[in-house]
């Protein structure tokens, strides 16, 4: 089918406004993601900065070593929303798979690398959480299980979001199939495996703070 002149006209005028929406929508995640609420709800709240405090890590679980569990259910919400609010979003205007990924995947990355915070920022296992979860809830949902399991038969939370991100690929493969996703998933457990290198040590040299003490 041949489309006359003002036809071509609009559909390109259409996929330069998708273009654009999709474009903003990766950028906003970012910006999104890069919201640091682990530092704003303990220096509200207690007037601590949690990058100086305990391991110096903006996540929930360090804002439950230092502050408490108020403050670190807090944080692991917002920060799991941080994932979750762009891809459910992104959804309903109706972009395409890749663009959820990069949706999603710009999210993690915000929280990871945020601007306000000179780019250092968390591990990404709630926001993580976020983006499988909307774009891979039965995924999302075994991960859970897992990370459950783990942290409590071992009492690490950074083992039990090691074994979180060797699993996420595989079960991304396994129960969905969209080579999108699954590569995204495969993307943020290399990020998780490499901002949880550090703990990776101490769990080696038997230095890792357990779920509930004071420890790193």
């Amino acid at each position: 089918m041949t489309l006359t002149g003002e036809e071509r006209e609009r559909r390109e005028q259409s996929e330069l406004k998708s273009m654009v929406m999709e474009v903003a929508l990766v950028a906003g995640s970012y910006l999104l993601g890069s919201i640091p609420f682990g530092f704003i709800i303990t220096k509200v709240s207690k007037g601590v900065d949690i990058r100086r405090t305990g391991s110096g890590n903006i996540g929930a679980t360090n804002v439950l070593r230092v502050v408490g569990k108020g403050a670190a259910l807090l944080t692991f919400l917002f920060d799991l929303g941080k994932g979750l609010f762009p891809i459910v979003v992104a959804r309903r205007i109706g972009v395409s798979e890749l663009s959820l990924a990069a949706i999603g995947l710009s999210a993690v990355l915000g929280h990871l690398y945020p601007l306000s915070l000179g780019f250092r920022g968390g591990k990404g296992v709630a926001t993580s959480f976020g983006v499988l979860l909307g774009l891979l809830p039965k995924v999302a949902l075994v991960l859970v299980g897992l990370w459950l399991i783990v942290a409590v038969l071992f009492r690490y939370a950074s083992l039990a979001a090691l074994a979180v991100a060797f699993a996420a690929p595989i079960l991304a493969l396994g129960l969905d199939g969209r080579k999108e996703l699954i590569l995204l998933a495969a993307v943020l457990s290399f990020l998780l495996l490499l901002r949880h290198r550090e703990n990776v040590k101490r769990l080696l040299s038997g230095q890792e703070g357990k779920l509930g003490t004071s420890g790193r």
